[in-house]
């Protein structure tokens, strides 16, 4: 299960769980549309490719909560 990490390791925007425009690695690092845009979808931790990460339905969020960790290249 994806963590859905909470803010943009990059320039700390907010990343809601049930919100889209969050991009992901295979690492799960995390990152804003913006950013992941102008890294060119590629991770700077990793080298992997930035991908769009699914969204968690407000329903689901109370049984499998969101991350509350920053990713771990911050």
């Amino acid at each position: 299960m994806l963590e859905m990490r909470p803010q943009c390791e990059r320039c700390n925007t907010a990343l809601p769980a049930q919100d889209s425009g969050a991009f992901i690695c295979s690492f799960e690092c995390s990152f804003c549309a913006n950013c992941a845009e102008e890294l060119d979808d590629r991770c700077p931790n990793c080298g992997g490719e930035l991908m769009d990460r699914p969204t968690r339905s407000s329903q689901l969020q109370e049984k499998y909560p969101p991350g509350t960790q920053a990713s771990f290249g911050k």
